[in-house]
């Protein structure tokens, strides 16, 4: 039941724009799920469905579709208002965020696609990313860095 019910939410936010939870279990209830609002909330995080904006509308964005503008945006606001520093070492980078902003910020990145980033583990307020080889590390370290301004 879970896993159709998750197909469906994909089908859904393909087929139209849905901004809030609220719409996305209207639209399951229309398809004959009987959901609450806990439901489609566990939902969207397993999915690990994204929130952006197009610069007019506000929606879900499916997993491995490509951020628009505006999410990046949102991405660098993230890094400028939550994270303090950014460090590494020899095979990690390390991002330290203000206290509950770290899942946060390593969401946005983990759907910013960087090649170079295998992934992200986070916690309260420190982020690990994982680089895909060695000789990448440095220029992660200093990307992500350069998203903190000035």
């Amino acid at each position: 039941m879970k896993a159709r019910r998750q197909r469906k939410i994909i089908e859904i936010i393909h087929r139209q724009a849905v901004a809030t939870q609220a719409d996305l279990a209207e639209e399951l209830r229309k398809a004959g799920f009987e959901v609450t609002q806990a439901t489609v909330s566990r939902d969207v995080k397993d999915i690990g469905l994204l929130k952006a904006s197009d610069g007019q509308t506000v929606r879900y964005l499916p997993p491995g579709e490509q951020l628009s503008p505006a999410a990046e945006e949102r991405m660098v606001r993230l890094f400028r208002d939550y994270v303090w520093e950014v460090n590494a070492n020899e095979s990690l980078v390390v991002v330290k965020t203000l206290p509950g902003a770290a899942q946060g910020v390593a969401s946005a990145l983990d759907y910013a696609r960087w090649p170079e980033i295998l992934g992200t583990v986070a916690g309260d307020d420190t982020i690990f990313i994982a680089v895909e080889s060695r000789q990448e590390v440095g220029r992660v370290r200093e990307r992500l860095a350069g998203l903190l301004g000035g």
